[in-house]
């Protein structure tokens, strides 16, 4: 036991020995966060560089270094034009188009607890955090009513819609605190307001969403197209729907910072019934949905800066601009037999169908 390694190491482990299970818990979990934190701030930091680089090889005023928030800003909308599509592509093709406006109000519903929260008890809790949790509630409600009351998908989604958005005007009428100051930001978007915990939370539901689509990627297209079938070949498709009805939730909040509680449905919907236009096949609608929607974005953004106009209404107009472009070359095609017009919900599946790799055995 000379050794003083040895015996700093022995130390150690006695006093982890002497600590009770929940305090070792909860340095284990504040451990766990910290290392979280530190990965997103270095993600972020990254970004910064990449930022600044594009600034001194463009010289784009909106890139340059003094101006943060417009770097953070670009991070979320580019996020959100791939995550929007790449749900919304499985929403549209189920006929659930409306699915975000119902849980865009209910994330209100969940922004204004956050505040509330923060105004009445000093929680220090972000607001998108509570937003992301109450969505993802309301996400499971939808499902929830549609199982159990054989409600139409429609139905419970306005249930759904109305209720949260009743609870989220009730709570900031209270106005407890100044609950109501500031509430502009979360219903129309604010490039101005991103910041790095924003933005931090928006990369953590990146990631998993884009890993949780490309893991269930078969089950949640079988189960789009024909949910008897997939029943039939031993796919939950009630765990699949609420799997679906989650991440749409969690697109909403993640899209809410830059495009309001008001507009955020448009993401989901808009470039994908674009990309169907003069796509083929489920993937290529994916793929094409996914450009559409990063085109919108950073055009929207960037005429949103320079002209002084909320982003939010910006990006959307775009898309549907670009909506109406792919309806023409769509037509064309179809005039000159280059290609089929594929009607919604028509897209060929890629075979998945037939492929084993779809059962959820």
């Amino acid at each position: 036991m000379s050794d003083p390694l040895t015996a700093a190491l022995v130390a150690w482990l006695l006093a982890a020995v002497d600590q009770s299970p929940a305090l070792a818990l909860q340095g284990g979990l504040a451990g766990v966060g910290e290392a979280v934190f530190g990965v997103l701030l270095w993600a972020l930091d990254q970004w910064y560089w990449l930022m600044d680089w594009a600034y001194y090889v463009t010289g784009l005023e909106m890139l340059d270094p003094r101006y943060r928030y417009m770097h953070r800003a670009l991070l979320v909308g580019l996020c959100v034009g791939v995550m929007a599509p790449l749900i919304g592509t499985f929403l549209v093709h189920r006929q659930l188009a409306l699915i975000g406006d119902a849980l865009a109000h209910t994330a209100f519903a969940g922004v204004a607890v956050g505040l509330f929260l923060n105004a009445v008890i000093d929680l220090g809790v972000s607001p998108y955090l509570t937003a992301v949790v109450v969505a993802m509630i309301a996400a499971l409600f939808i499902e929830l009513i549609s199982e159990t009351t054989d409600a139409y998908n429609d139905v419970s989604m306005a249930i759904v819609l109305s209720t949260g958005f009743a609870l989220g005007t009730t709570l900031i009428s209270l106005n407890a605190g100044g609950l109501a100051v500031g509430v502009n930001q979360y219903l129309f978007g604010n490039l101005s307001t991103v910041s790095p915990q924003s933005a931090g939370i928006l990369l953590v539901l990146f990631v998993v969403i884009v890993g949780t689509v490309a893991v269930t990627r078969n089950q949640l297209l079988y189960v789009t197209f024909d949910e008897t079938a997939a029943a039939v070949s031993g796919i939950s498709v009630n765990w699949y729907n609420r799997v679906m009805v989650m991440l749409t939730a969690m697109v909403v909040v993640g899209a809410m910072q830059i495009m309001g509680v008001i507009l955020v449905a448009a993401m989901l919907v808009v470039p994908v019934a674009g990309a169907t236009q003069v796509s083929r096949s489920f993937t290529e609608s994916i793929v094409v949905s996914v450009v559409l929607a990063e085109l919108a974005v950073l055009l929207g953004i960037g005429v949103a800066y320079y002209g002084g106009v909320t982003a939010g209404g910006v990006i959307v107009l775009v898309a549907v601009g670009i909506y109406v472009c792919a309806v023409a070359v769509g037509k064309l095609q179809s005039v000159r037999g280059e290609a089929e017009t594929p009607e919604m919900g028509s897209i060929e599946t890629d075979g998945v169908e037939a492929d084993a790799g779809a059962r959820g055995d």
